[in-house]
C-alpha cells in the first residue's frame, strides 16, 4: 500500500509494447484429438439415453399415478354405495328389533293370561 492516499500506486506488471492493450487477443487453438472427440460423443449418447430413460420412467410413473387415482375414485364410489346399503340395513334392523320387542311383550301378556286361567 502506498504512503499517501492521493498518490497512485506504481504499476508492478509490465504492459506489452508490441500490441495495444485494447486489441483483441487471438483465440487459442483448440486441439481435440479423435479419441477425445469419440469419448465426448459417447458421453453425449449416454446422456441422451439417460434422459430418454428418465422420461420413460416419468411417463410410467404418471401412468401408474393416473391408474391409482382412478382406482381410488372407484373405491370411494363403492364405499359410498356400501355406506348407503349399511345405513338401510341398520334401519331395517332397528325396525325388526322394535317388532321383536312388541311380540315379546304380547307373548308375556298372553302367558300371564294363561297362568291366570290355570289357577
Amino acid at each position: 500500500m502506498s504512503d499517501s492516499f492521493w498518490k497512485p500506486e506504481p504499476q508492478t506488471h509490465a504492459v506489452s509494447r508490441d500490441r495495444p492493450q485494447n486489441a483483441p487477443q487471438e483465440p487459442a487453438a483448440l486441439a481435440v484429438s479423435a479419441d477425445d472427440f469419440a469419448a465426448l460423443e459417447d458421453r453425449i449418447y449416454r446422456a441422451v439415453e439417460l434422459v430418454k430413460q428418465g422420461r420413460e420412467a416419468g411417463a410410467t410413473a404418471e401412468a401408474r399415478i393416473t391408474e391409482w387415482e382412478a382406482r381410488a375414485v372407484r373405491a370411494e364410489a363403492q364405499l359410498q354405495a356400501q355406506a348407503l346399503v349399511v345405513e338401510q340395513i341398520e334401519s331395517e334392523l332397528s325396525v325388526l328389533r322394535e317388532e321383536r320387542e312388541q311380540v315379546r311383550q304380547r307373548m308375556d301378556r298372553l302367558l300371564k293370561q294363561f297362568d291366570a286361567l290355570e289357577m
